[in-house]
């Protein structure tokens, strides 16, 4: 774990150096294009587990009650920041 972490460090901060390099120009485009194959290959590794298959539903379940937990989590800190900030000091524009 703390060689990701540290990849990761690394790489911003190289980013932040390069940042005005033409060569990060085209990184944009090739970005979306790896995690396009990234994406692909999981599905693979996904599609070729049998036990995964087989509890898929269980799995399925699961991740929709995160998913919709998350929402609903992000919703209300949302609104009660929108309250705190928002209404309370007056600067509520209509």
């Amino acid at each position: 774990m703390f060689i990701v972490l540290g990849l990761l460090c690394v790489g911003i901060a190289a980013g932040y150096l390069l940042r005005h390099a033409p060569i990060c120009g085209g990184l944009e485009r090739s970005i979306s294009y790896t995690i396009f194959v990234m994406l692909f290959v999981f599905g693979i590794s996904i599609g070729a587990n049998r036990a995964l298959l087989r509890d898929l539903g269980e799995f399925g379940a699961q991740a929709a009650l995160l998913a919709v937990c998350g929402v609903a989590g992000s919703l209300l800190a949302s609104y009660i920041a929108y309250r705190l900030f928002i209404r309370k000091g007056g600067r509520h524009e209509e």
